[in-house]
């Protein structure tokens, strides 16, 4: 009888360490509330965005995970760049922020799109499942055909491919991002 009791006790226990950690991961939905009201106090909307592979036709697959992008869009022109919301939080430098803020010219020593080449030029990637033609991206929550390109760096920075390519030539796209990311220009 009284291993029934400490079983109960244990199952007891069990019962409530899971509903407890079922609500602490509740709690950590959506967005983190400082970095996005960092982003809509300087003109972005935050974005939930899932990774998919196959986005060029086809039935595409999601893929594990979610995340969180600001998305600036231009007044003057509707040009766009995202960038992840940690990339843009944090204080300290980042391989994506980094690669933005030193505009290295595009050595044009690849073929296709020149945004990606551009991505691995510099030691990032945008592609989902190697080189091939069935493509991927992080696809807007609220819209599957919102399929964004991004360059994600080792150290998980991550900045939108384009927006990143026509810096490089001195374009900006949406906003210039020296104005909202936080750690600040080194060069």
């Amino acid at each position: 009888m009284a291993r029934m009791g400490l079983i109960a006790a244990v199952a007891a226990a069990i019962g409530m360490m899971m509903v407890q950690a079922s609500a602490a991961v509740a709690g950590e939905q959506g967005p983190p509330a400082r970095p996005a009201a960092y982003c809509t106090r300087h003109g972005g909307v935050v974005q939930e965005r899932e990774p998919y592979y196959g986005t060029n036709g086809g039935t595409p697959l999601q893929l594990a995970g979610d995340d969180y992008f600001c998305e600036f869009t231009s007044a003057k022109d509707g040009s766009q760049i995202s960038v992840l919301l940690g990339t843009m939080w944090t204080k300290l430098p980042s391989l994506a922020a980094l690669a933005y803020y030193a505009e290295v010219e595009y050595n044009g020593n690849c073929n296709g799109s020149p945004g990606s080449c551009y991505c691995s030029q510099l030691g990032g990637t945008d592609l989902f499942g190697g080189v091939n033609g069935a493509g991927g991206g992080w696809v807007l929550t609220t819209d599957s055909s919102d399929v964004l390109d991004t360059c994600i760096f080792p150290d998980m920075s991550t900045i939108d491919t384009y927006g990143l390519y026509y810096h490089s030539a001195g374009i900006i796209r949406g906003k210039n991002l020296a104005n909202v990311l936080r750690f600040k220009d080194p060069y």
